[in-house]
């Protein structure tokens, strides 16, 4: 994958220049963490099962521990009961004899099978098949150490932390697990028309909205936000920003890389050295999306940028695209793309000849065809649009129409 700048990129040319320097990216220093406090997170050190899982064999179903070929030939005297957390205390399981078991319950020495409750008749301590019914030596066991062997790794370096891993780390004994820190990512808005979330927006003003928008991405893709105050439309007090963001491991600067004679990003940032690994996107809303590295520079190293839109649905959309693979790496999580996923359209959609549309729209869940619809908006400035959305709709820049019922790609966030 070609590292060099490219000026404007196509969507999927842009995307790869990200990956590929994801790809170079590994975690950088760890820490012990509470193990409730690892949710998100990203394991630094694998996490080693500290005896066999499960420990026993055990019984997947309610019902009676037996020798298969005995229940096959006949009836069976049931001769005591085994509850999970239990241990047979009696002599191996001979002749034509069965023990009723609980689901989790160790099998008794000498049954292979566990035959289901419901798939028996009772007389009083005696047991038969039920007409009709069969089973076989193993079925309804789990055999010990086959989930996994004592030592074996059964969470990688590299894995995300969330509920399930979780619990597995517990069974396996871990009360703090190794992570790697979580990245500094420094989020500056730019513009003069900008004012903080406490003070009272004149008519020609906004509240700075993609600031705390980034903070919340930036926190769910594994980094630690760091908001710094707004930049003002000037050279002076934006390099004065960006210098103290220097600081950080990413940053993000949203606005100002657009075309107008006060969009001062990209001048502020080729004076202080950057290399510039594409200048804009072939997508809309978002194409003056820039990716870059600044050099490092006395104590402070190399250090990645986005310049992204100002608009907030641009930010949120360019951010899901290029921003989060490239965070996730520098946190450990390894190399991965945006979440795409297939649906079908519920409506006609016309597309845009040259750019990749990625729309806000809704996801309905159907475990048989997930289907996706278009939310109406105003514009890359649509911050209500945009909470109504729960996705967004990839539409290729091949096409000028999407008809009801097509295929198409939908972005997850």
């Amino acid at each position: 994958m070609t590292k060099a700048a490219v000026g404007i990129a196509g969507f999927d040319e842009a995307l790869k220049i990200v990956m590929s320097h994801a790809s170079d990216l590994a975690g950088g220093s760890s820490e012990s963490v509470n193990l409730l406090g690892c949710g998100g997170r990203v394991l630094a050190e694998a996490v080693n099962a500290d005896r066999d899982q499960p420990p026993f064999d055990r019984s997947t179903r309610d019902g009676f521990a037996v020798r298969a070929a005995d229940i096959a030939a006949g009836s069976l005297k049931v001769i005591g009961q085994i509850r999970a957390g239990e241990l047979w205390q009696g002599d191996a399981l001979g002749g034509k004899a069965a023990i009723e078991i609980m689901t989790g319950a160790p099998i008794p020495a000498g049954a292979d099978a566990v035959v289901m409750v419901e798939h028996v008749e009772r007389d009083g301590d005696e047991i038969r098949l039920t007409a009709g019914r069969s089973v076989r030596s193993g079925e309804n066991i789990v055999p010990q150490g086959s989930e996994a062997q004592v030592g074996q790794a059964v969470l990688a370096a590299g894995t995300v932390i969330e509920g399930a891993e979780i619990a597995l780390a517990a069974a396996c004994g871990y009360s703090l697990l190794r992570v790697f820190r979580r990245p500094r990512v420094a989020i500056v808005a730019t513009g003069d028309e900008l004012v903080e979330l406490t003070a009272t927006p004149g008519p020609q003003q906004i509240r700075n909205s993609n600031s705390y928008g980034l903070a919340e991405l930036v926190a769910r893709a594994g980094g630690e936000a760091v908001r710094l105050p707004i930049a003002p439309d000037t050279r002076v007090e934006l390099e004065e920003t960006v210098r103290i963001a220097r600081g950080c491991d990413l940053m993000l600067l949203s606005g100002g890389v657009s075309m107008g004679k006060y969009d001062l990003v990209e001048e502020v940032l080729e004076a202080l050295g950057a290399e510039f690994f594409f200048t804009g996107v072939k997508m809309q809303p978002g194409k003056p999306v820039v990716f870059g590295r600044l050099p490092g520079e006395g104590t402070s190293p190399a250090q990645f940028f986005f310049g992204l839109p100002g608009n907030p649905v641009s930010t949120q959309v360019t951010f899901h695209c290029f921003v989060e693979p490239l965070l996730r790496a520098m946190g450990g999580g390894g190399v991965h793309g945006p979440r795409f996923v297939q649906a079908t359209l519920a409506e006609d959609v016309a597309g845009k000849a040259g750019l990749m549309r990625v729309l806000p729209a809704r996801l309905a869940a159907d475990r048989v065809r997930p289907e996706v619809r278009l939310v109406g908006w105003q514009g890359s400035g649509d911050l209500a649009a945009n909470a109504r959305a729960n996705c967004y709709a990839v539409l290729p820049p091949e096409r000028e129409r999407f008809a009801a019922g097509d295929v198409i790609t939908v972005l997850l966030r």
